[in-house]
């Protein structure tokens, strides 16, 4: 099937922003949002995380065994129930190993910092900043490395 345009349906966008609510209100009343404790589980020392974790890969590890059986796609974008595989290679293995020390460094991965922000830890920002600046160095190299001068030219996604 082919994926249609993620605005041919009105509760689309939403769907997101109130996904998107959930997981925040979800990892500041789990304290996830909160540096400290996230660096106390990378020392061994709370294991909250763990359940966090936990709970998050069951329940999607639940809808993507019952929803593909139940539905052929997906209800608001029409697109097809199916995983993205990507080959383990030279660039997961270093992006991985990158974003891991960030994580470990700062106590607290993307998805949380915003939520960190929400809940009034405005330090959280130089940790955002490096975010985009890394993303933007990221790109700007992945360009000049491929010969191209237009850090735009590698906004393209490529599956």
């Amino acid at each position: 099937m082919v994926a249609k345009d993620h605005e041919s349906h009105p509760l689309f966008l939403p769907a997101v922003f109130v996904g998107g609510l959930v997981f925040g209100v979800g990892l500041a009343v789990s304290e996830m949002a909160r540096p400290e404790v996230v660096l106390d589980f990378l020392q061994f020392e709370d294991f909250g995380l763990l359940l966090v974790m936990g709970g998050a890969a069951t329940v999607t590890a639940t809808a993507y065994a019952v929803v593909g059986r139940l539905r052929d796609s997906a209800p608001l974008t029409g697109w097809d129930y199916e995983r993205r595989l990507k080959s383990f290679d030279r660039n997961v293995l270093l992006g991985g190993t990158v974003f891991g020390v960030g994580w470990g460094l700062s106590g607290i991965c993307p998805g949380a910092a915003y939520a960190s922000l929400g809940i009034g830890n405005v330090t959280i920002l130089w940790a955002i900043g490096g975010m985009f600046a890394g993303a933007y160095l990221q790109g700007w190299l992945r360009a000049v490395v491929a010969g191209d001068e237009s850090p735009a030219a590698t906004a393209e996604v490529s599956d």
